[in-house]
C-alpha cells in the first residue's frame, strides 16, 4: 500500500487545491490531508475542515488547531515541532509528500517521505503567465476568482439579500426581476407553494414546516448561486406569519441564519386577491406591516425600506444591493503559501 500526505490552511480551498488533492489521490492508495488553522484565522478551521471532508471525501481528513511557528524564522525548533505534527497525523510511513511549493522538499526529508513537487498553475488577473491562484487572492477578492470555487465555499461568500413584507408588495415578482439583473438565482416563498397545496388554514406546526423548508431551500440556494442569492422571504416573514396567524412566534423561527440584507417592501401599492391572500382589509394590513418591520428591528439584521411604484422599487433595490460590498479578507500561511 502506498501512503500519500500533503498539508495547508486552506482558506479557502480553490480549484488549485481541488487538482492537487485529486490528483495526489489518483496516485496512491491512501492520502492523508491535515487541515491546518489558528485562532484569528480570518475563515474558521473547523469550516475549513468541513469543507475538506467534502471535497475530498475518500481521503483521510485531520485538522490541527495548536498555535505553533508559521514559518522557519519564527523558532528554531521549527522543524522538529512540524515534523512531530506529521507524525501525529499520519504515525504511518509516508511514501510520498505532495505540495505545490518547495517547502514541501524540507518537509519530506524531515518526515521521511519522496517529495512530489505536484500542483497545478491556475492564472489570475496579476500574474501573466507565471505564478498561480492562491487563497490569499481568493481572501481578498472571492467574487473575482469565482469559477474557481467550489459550491460549499461559494456558499461562504454569497451574500444573500431577502425580500420581506406582507401580501401583495411585490416580493415575488421582485426577486425574480433582481435575480435576472445580477445573473442569478432566487428562492421563491415556500409557505405560498404549502398554502397551495395544503389550504390557508395553518397551525405552528405548519409553520414551523414553512420556516424549516424556507432555510433549508436558500441554504441549499447560496451553493448554486452567482455570488449573490435572492429569496422571497425567510423565515423572519414566517415569524410575522406566525404572530398574525396564532398570536406568538415560536422560538426556531427566529434561530435560522439571518441574511445580509432584507428589502422591507412597503405596502404603499393595492391589495390584490390572488386566492391565497388573507389579509386584505386596511385596518389588518396595517397591523400585519407593523409586525413585519418588528420582525426586522427586533432581530438587528440589515435592513433597508423599499416602496413606490414597481419601477421605483426596482432601482431602489439595484442601489442598495449594489452598496452591499462583497467579502474581501487577508491573511497567509508561510510553510504552505500555495496550500494555505
Amino acid at each position: 500500500m502506498t501512503r500519500g500526505f500533503l498539508l495547508g490552511k486552506f482558506m479557502p480551498p480553490h480549484a488549485g487545491h481541488q487538482m492537487l488533492i485529486d490528483s495526489a489521490r489518483a496516485m496512491v492508495d491512501e492520502l492523508t490531508i491535515l487541515v491546518c488553522w489558528l485562532p484569528d484565522d480570518p475563515i474558521p478551521g473547523p469550516l475549513r475542515l468541513q469543507w475538506m471532508r467534502e471535497l475530498a471525501p475518500d481521503c483521510r481528513i485531520v485538522g490541527h488547531d495548536a498555535i505553533v511557528p508559521q514559518a522557519p524564522e519564527d523558532s528554531p525548533d521549527f522543524w522538529s515541532i512540524w515534523r512531530a505534527i506529521v507524525t501525529q497525523a499520519h504515525p504511518e510511513p509516508i511514501d510520498m509528500l505532495f505540495a505545490g511549493e518547495d517547502y514541501g522538499r524540507r518537509l519530506a526529508q524531515e518526515v521521511g517521505g519522496y517529495f512530489v513537487p505536484l500542483g497545478a498553475r491556475i492564472l489570475d488577473a496579476d500574474h501573466d503567465g507565471l505564478g498561480g491562484l492562491s487563497a490569499s487572492a481568493v481572501r481578498a477578492d472571492p467574487w473575482g476568482q469565482w469559477r474557481w470555487l467550489a459550491p460549499p465555499v461559494r456558499a461562504h461568500f454569497t451574500r444573500t439579500i431577502v425580500l420581506h413584507g406582507v401580501e401583495s408588495t411585490g416580493k415575488s415578482v421582485l426577486a425574480e426581476r433582481l435575480a435576472r439583473h445580477f445573473d442569478t438565482i432566487w428562492v421563491p416563498e415556500y409557505g405560498r407553494a404549502q398554502a397551495e397545496v395544503h389550504s390557508v388554514d395553518m397551525g405552528e406546526a405548519d409553520l414551523l414546516l414553512i420556516g424549516a423548508a424556507q432555510s433549508a431551500t436558500i441554504a441549499a440556494g447560496r451553493r448554486l448561486a452567482n455570488r449573490r442569492l435572492f429569496a422571497d422571504t425567510d423565515a423572519l416573514m414566517t415569524a410575522a406569519w406566525s404572530e398574525m396567524m396564532i398570536g406568538h412566534v415560536p422560538d426556531p423561527l427566529i434561530a435560522y441564519p439571518k441574511a445580509d440584507l432584507y428589502l422591507l417592501l412597503e405596502p404603499d401599492v393595492a391589495w390584490i386577491d390572488d386566492g391565497t391572500r388573507i389579509y386584505g382589509d386596511d385596518s389588518q394590513r396595517a397591523h400585519f406591516a407593523r409586525i413585519s418591520r418588528s420582525m426586522l428591528e427586533s432581530t438587528g439584521v440589515n435592513w433597508a425600506s423599499v416602496g413606490g411604484d414597481w419601477n421605483m422599487r426596482f432601482d431602489r433595490a439595484v442601489s442598495l444591493i449594489e452598496d452591499l460590498a462583497p467579502p474581501g479578507m487577508t491573511s497567509g500561511f508561510d510553510l504552505a503559501q500555495e496550500n494555505e
